[in-house]
Order: C-alpha cells, then structure tokens, then sequence
C-alpha cells in the first residue's frame, strides 16, 4: 500500500521551468520542488475559491477594468488574513511530512513566497475570471 507522501508526490504535475541548481537557497528550492507544482495542482480549486471570495463581496471584481481587477486580486490575498489563511491551507494540505517540516522552520519567508505565487496564478488566469465563467 502506497502512503500519502508518495501519493501526494506522484500527483504532482512536472514544472520543466523550476530548475534547481546547487547555488539556490533552501527557499528557492523549496519554492521550485514543492510549491510551483503544489499551486499548479490546486490551480482549479484557487480559481473556485477565488470566484466564491468575489460572490461573498457582492461580485463587484467583475464592474472592475483589468488593472483594477489585478488591484483588486492583489489586496484581497495580502490585506484579508481570513482568506489569506484558506490559500495557505490549501496548499500546505498537499505538502508531505518532510515538506511540512521545513516549511515550519521559515514559515514566514515561504508563506510570502506562497502567496506571490498563488497571486501569479490568479492574475495569469483573470480570463478566466469573467462573470460568464463564475
């Protein structure tokens, strides 16, 4: 029987572009072997989760131009700590033991490095965030 880190593992898409080389610092390694394709996985999920955010503020992020919708994307992860903590939960959810490990150790430097990237995922995806789509 396979055991969930070796599940949580083989699920986990291949990001050609997250190299890791000898001279990165344990954070940007973490960031390329676990993160990018953990946020890539749960992609799908933060977009629905996103879409359920705007509906509960009255769905005015879809009134917005585009600029004003990447404003809108960026203060909602950095300013509202309720939803901030459900994005980190839905990836940290999908870390193995040993990733859990030393994510606890520099939580604070990864936890920035998280957000920054689940942000790029949200605005590389805002066509995807028309009303139509929702």
């Amino acid at each position: 029987m396979e055991t969930r880190d070796s599940l949580l593992l083989r699920m986990r898409p291949e990001i050609l572009s997250a190299k890791i080389t000898p001279t990165m610092s344990a954070d940007e390694c973490f960031q390329n072997k676990t993160l990018r394709p953990v946020v890539k996985l749960q992609s799908d999920l933060l977009l629905a989760v996103f879409r359920n955010y705007v509906a509960k503020h009255k769905n005015v992020f879809y009134d917005l131009t585009i600029e004003k919708r990447l404003d809108y994307i960026e203060n909602a992860i950095h300013k509202d700590m309720k939803f901030r903590n459900s994005l980190k939960g839905i990836i940290i959810g999908q870390f193995t033991l040993e990733e859990f490990e030393i994510y606890i150790q520099n939580s604070s430097a990864l936890n920035k490095r998280m957000m920054d990237i689940v942000k790029d995922r949200l605005k590389s995806n805002i066509q995807l965030l028309e009303y139509d789509f929702a």
